[in-house]
């Protein structure tokens, strides 16, 4: 093996090397996310069932209200 094709391998390894931690920097970006988005959706969902509960709760009073009536 020739100095150029050790130069050409040493690059692409070098490459490659580059290429890996690019890609581990963009998964750990990509989790951090996904973490985010999860617990923006749990939040959601908590206050989408509070709102329901305290529809329900006011449903309830106007029926009680209306048979008072």
């Amino acid at each position: 093996m020739d100095k150029t094709q050790f130069k050409i391998i040493e690059q692409k390894v070098d490459d490659l090397i580059a290429l890996c931690e690019e890609l581990q920097r963009e998964n750990r970006e990509l989790k951090a996310k996904e973490h985010a988005w999860a617990r923006e959706r749990k939040e959601l969902i908590d206050k989408t069932e509070l709102a329901k509960q305290r529809v329900a709760h006011m449903i309830g009073r106007l029926k009680a209200l209306e048979q008072e009536s």
